[in-house]
C-alpha cells in the first residue's frame, strides 16, 4: 500500500455554548493580529461585538468583508490587504462560502485559519476543500487546501441563531454523505474509506431520526445532535475517507444549477438534497437499482417535512428555458465532474430527464406530501 496524505480534522475543536468565549485565550495563542472576514448584513453586529471581544482580549482584530462569495475577485484584494496590514492569522465568521474563502485566504498566506459557523448548513468550518465561485455565484471549481483549520469554534449559541431554513439545508448537505460516499468508494479495500462510508449510513439514520424535531426546537436535544452531525461529523467522515468519500451527482447537479441565477437564492444543501433526489432517479433508470428507487420515495417526505426541494419548480426554475436547463447538464457533466463517479455513463440530455422527474413514480397527494416553496 502506498503512502497517504490526508488533512483529517481542525487541530482543535471547541464546540458547545459558550465556544466563542472560551475560544479567546486559544486565539490568542494563534495570533495576535487577525484578519476578522465576514460577509451578509445579518452577521454585521455579531461581528462588531466579536471584534470587540478580541480587542478587549488584548488582539488587534482588522475586520474585512467578503463582497461575493467564495471569490477571486475578492481573494486576491483580501491577499494583499493582509499583506500590507502584517495580518498574523485569518479568523472567518459565517456560513459556507465564507468559511471556504477564509480558509482559501489562510492557505494562500501560509497562515492559521480559525473558523467560526454561524450555521449548521454545511460542513465547511472542518474541512481542507474550498468551493470557488464567480461573481455572479457561480461554481467554478473546487481547491484540496494543505490542512484544516487550526481551531473550529462551534458555538451552539451563535449556530441556533441561524434561520431554521438553514440546518434544514444542512441535514441535506449532510445525508448526500451516505449516497454519495457509497458510490464514490467504488467498494474500496482501504479500511478507513470502508469505516467512513459506514460512518455516513449512521450520519443519514441519525438526521432521518432528529432531523425534524432538530429543526422545529432548536436548542433541543435533537438540535444539539443534528447541529453537531451537519457542521462536525459530516466533516469526520469526509476526513478520514478523503476523495473517495465525497462527492457524486448530488454536488454535481449543485454546480450545474449554480450556472442559472434564477436559483441563486437557494442555499447550498438545497440544491444539494435535489441532487440526491436526481442521483437516485439516475440510479434507478440507468443503473436498474430498484433500491435506489425506494432509498428516493424514503427520502422525498422526510424533505418535504423539512421544506426542502422536490422539483425544479421548487427551485425557483418552473419557468426556466430549456436552454438554460440545458446548460446546467452540460456543466454537470463536464469532463472532470464528479458525476462520472457514478458506475454507468450519464448524457446531458439523461440527467435533463432526471431533473424533471425527481417524483416520477411517487403519489406525492397520496402521501400528504405538498412542498410549501413558491414556484
Amino acid at each position: 500500500m502506498a503512502t497517504t496524505a490526508q488533512a483529517i480534522a481542525p487541530t482543535t475543536v471547541l464546540r458547545g455554548p459558550g465556544a466563542w468565549a472560551d475560544a479567546l485565550v486559544p486565539i490568542r495563542g494563534l495570533c495576535s493580529k487577525p484578519m476578522l472576514l465576514g460577509r451578509s448584513a445579518a452577521t454585521a453586529p455579531l461581528r462588531q461585538r466579536l471584534v470587540s471581544d478580541l480587542s478587549a482580549a488584548g488582539l488587534a482584530p482588522l475586520p474585512a468583508e467578503l463582497l461575493h462569495d467564495c471569490c477571486e475577485d475578492d481573494l486576491q484584494p483580501l491577499a494583499a490587504t493582509a499583506r500590507s496590514h502584517a495580518v498574523d492569522a485569518v479568523i472567518a465568521i459565517g456560513g459556507g462560502k465564507v468559511l471556504d474563502a477564509g480558509k482559501l485566504l489562510a492557505d494562500r498566506l501560509g497562515l492559521p485559519c480559525i473558523t467560526v459557523p454561524t450555521s449548521a448548513a454545511t460542513c465547511a468550518g472542518w474541512t481542507a476543500l474550498a468551493n470557488v465561485y464567480s461573481p455572479q455565484g457561480a461554481f467554478r471549481h473546487d481547491v484540496a487546501l494543505r490542512r484544516c483549520p487550526e481551531l473550529l469554534v462551534f458555538d451552539h449559541d451563535l449556530v441556533a441563531a441561524a434561520p431554521a431554513r438553514t440546518l434544514a439545508s444542512g441535514i441535506a448537505d449532510a445525508v448526500a454523505k451516505w449516497y454519495e460516499a457509497s458510490v464514490s468508494s467504488g467498494g474500496s479495500s482501504d479500511g478507513m474509506i470502508q469505516q467512513a462510508v459506514q460512518m455516513a449510513r449512521v450520519l443519514r439514520d441519525q438526521l432521518l431520526l432528529d432531523g425534524q424535531a432538530a429543526v422545529a426546537q432548536p436548542g433541543s436535544d435533537a438540535w444539539v445532535r443534528v447541529a453537531e452531525a451537519c457542521g462536525l461529523s459530516a466533516g469526520v467522515i469526509g476526513g478520514i475517507g478523503g476523495a473517495r468519500c465525497r462527492t457524486v451527482a448530488a454536488h454535481a447537479v449543485h454546480n450545474g444549477l449554480t450556472q442559472l441565477p434564477a436559483c441563486h437564492d437557494q442555499l447550498h444543501g438545497e440544491k444539494v438534497g435535489f441532487g440526491i433526489l436526481v442521483q437516485l432517479r439516475l440510479e434507478e433508470v440507468l443503473g436498474g437499482s430498484q433500491l435506489a428507487a425506494q432509498a428516493r420515495r424514503q427520502l422525498l417526505p422526510f424533505f418535504a417535512a423539512l421544506n426542502l426541494p422536490l422539483t425544479l419548480a421548487d427551485l425557483g426554475l418552473a419557468h426556466a428555458s430549456l436552454a438554460d436547463l440545458q446548460l446546467a447538464c452540460d456543466f454537470a457533466c463536464r469532463e472532470d465532474s464528479d458525476l462520472h463517479h457514478l458506475p454507468f455513463a450519464v448524457s446531458p440530455a439523461e440527467l435533463l430527464a432526471a431533473l424533471v422527474s425527481t417524483t416520477a413514480g411517487c403519489d406525492l397527494e397520496a402521501a400528504g406530501i405538498a412542498s410549501q416553496r413558491p414556484a
